[in-house]
């Protein structure tokens, strides 16, 4: 069933089993397994079917540490969320990112990787990514080999691409739409969550239309699920019972904010260049699906160098001194000044797929030219792991929105592990070209100097600074004085209150978030299940 609180009465009660803030991809599959299992879910939409500028501009909110996008920039407010403009780049954590690292303070998912191995399957069919397979095997079904370097110190995985586009758009979730378990009501602000007298349960969600319009939702079970930075800013803003915000008694919600940085780390001038490029090169066919291979550090030199995990990939590149390219500028400009609505975003793929054409017919050819001229090298490219820091954080502003909630201020953190990582690997991999004969790395001068700075630099790609992932700020743990909610995802000392995406990750690992987010949403699911038969 489709609703749009504009439509509704003022003072409307809604009631279910779970309500759930936010239709993206986290609260999407949630809502679709609960309704599955018999379950009544009322799945709350801040905006519309598409994009709207008024919806988007609550998402405003400033940035105080290092430099960053714009908050409102970073996220998309209507049905299906921040995955309109998704890449459709998936990949699964591995066994060491949920392990407690001596080495990398306040790491540790409260279960290991094999708690999530089938609700990993389960995501992975959701999206339609071929056979299942992340790993070096795969190298064989693609008919390729794997990079010669010593495999004591590198190993490789894969990213699958989802081909279609808007895979969460309200077209294609029809079954949503029609199923007499679920509610999708749009254009519902959720503004206050009610805590009981006790902080010990919630009792309702307040929520509001921008034009003033109130009502409730009353549930057994209330999941969050809009965003590592609306998520806390939620649990924060909402403060009449617990003067600090819902979960926060232990000054945690908000903590531990986490990208993945993007830098290029080292140059390699060569006639072996093009020769690495194309075999790591961006995309191959396995099953008909579209996988890209990135370099990874094993897990024992992980431990023996005491680094984060990183995924490591190679560009062709002309020199740096010469800017960037006017491809590069086209894409920047589709990407950052035109309205992210149907015709902004169609003209957007259009160009997507005009250069994934070029990149299977023409791409090979013209790289190949251009290296053997000695016009382009080879560039490092990383898509770095970041340490979980306490000093990286959300937290409210002075500033108000339009419906009366502080925005949100973000001060994000480096620490210098993050950067120590990076030229360990950088060492690492430079030793590994001069023993195969494949010539220098030149690693780049930011890595030698001795502040924390953290580069934002154009020539790294489409996403100069990190890849538009929040996680961490609610994050997971055994104990409330180190977390904010439990391995089932429920806030500490709350009864009936959980939390799904990112902002639950107690580290951010190597790999893009969605498929995490969509195994972790259901579980939760059959967890939730399980309460509510009982």
């Amino acid at each position: 069933m489709l609703s749009d609180f504009l439509e509704m009465t003022d003072g409307q009660h809604l009631r279910a089993d779970v309500c759930i803030v936010g239709a993206g991809p986290a609260g999407i599959t949630l809502a679709r397994k609960l309704a599955k299992h018999g379950h009544a879910v009322c799945l709350l939409e801040s905006g519309g079917e598409d994009f709207e500028q008024d919806a988007q501009s609550l998402y405003t909110g400033a940035s105080v540490g290092m430099t960053y996008y714009p908050l409102e920039n970073t996220r998309l407010r209507f049905f299906g969320g921040t995955i309109h403009i998704w890449g459709g780049r998936c990949g699964q954590l591995d066994d060491i990112d949920f392990e407690r690292r001596e080495w990398v303070a306040h790491s540790g998912w409260p279960f290991g990787a094999e708690a999530l191995a089938g609700y990993y399957r389960g995501a992975h069919e959701i999206l339609r990514l071929g056979s299942y397979g992340y790993d070096e095997r795969l190298w064989r079904e693609i008919g390729a080999s794997r990079p010669p370097f010593d495999e004591k110190l590198f190993t490789t995985r894969f990213w699958r691409f989802d081909k279609r586009e808007e895979p969460f758009a309200l077209r294609h979730c029809e079954d949503l739409v029609r199923s007499e378990n679920v509610e999708v009501v749009l254009h519902a602000n959720a503004v206050h969550i009610q805590a009981g007298p006790d902080a010990r349960s919630v009792t309702g969600i307040r929520i509001s239309t921008l034009d003033g319009r109130q009502g409730k939702v009353s549930a057994a079970y209330y999941v969050l699920a809009c965003g590592g930075i609306e998520n806390p800013r939620l649990l924060l803003s909402s403060r009449d019972v617990e003067v600090n915000g819902i979960g926060n008694g232990f000054d945690q919600v908000g903590r531990y904010f986490m990208e993945h940085p993007h830098c290029r780390a080292g140059r390699l001038d060569g006639n072996r260049s093009y020769a690495l490029w194309d075999g790591m090169r961006k995309r191959y066919l396995a099953d008909n699906i579209a996988v890209a291979p990135a370099l990874l550090p094993t897990a024992s030199l992980q431990r023996e160098k005491e680094i984060l995990n990183c995924a490591l990939t190679f560009k062709l590149q002309r020199d740096p001194s010469r800017g960037i390219s006017t491809g590069k500028r086209i894409y920047e400009h589709l990407r950052h000044e035109l309205a992210p609505d149907r015709r902004g975003r169609r003209i957007y793929y259009t160009y997507r797929g005009l250069k994934r054409w070029f990149d299977r017919n023409l791409r090979p050819t013209v790289e190949h030219a251009l290296s053997a001229l000695g016009i382009t090298g080879l560039t490092l490219i990383v898509r770095a792991e970041q340490a979980p820091n306490p000093h990286s954080r959300v937290r409210l502003s002075n500033r108000k929105d339009i419906l009366g909630l502080p925005c949100p201020e973000l001060d994000w953190q480096l620490s210098s592990q993050d950067k120590n990582t990076v030229t360990v690997l950088t060492d690492t991999l430079g030793s590994e070209f001069e023993r195969l004969g494949m010539g220098e790395l030149k690693k780049s001068g930011w890595l030698d100097e001795p502040a924390l700075e953290w580069p934002v630099d154009l020539g790294v790609g489409p996403h100069p600074i990190g890849g538009y992932h929040h996680m961490g700020t609610t994050r997971m743990s055994a104990d409330p004085r180190t977390g904010v909610v439990d391995a089932d995802s429920r806030v500490h000392n709350y009864r009936n209150l959980y939390v799904a995406g990112s902002s639950v990750f107690p580290t951010s690992g190597w790999a893009n978030p969605t498929l995490t987010i969509m195994a972790l949403s259901l579980r939760l699911a059959d967890h939730l299940d399980t309460r509510l038969r009982n």
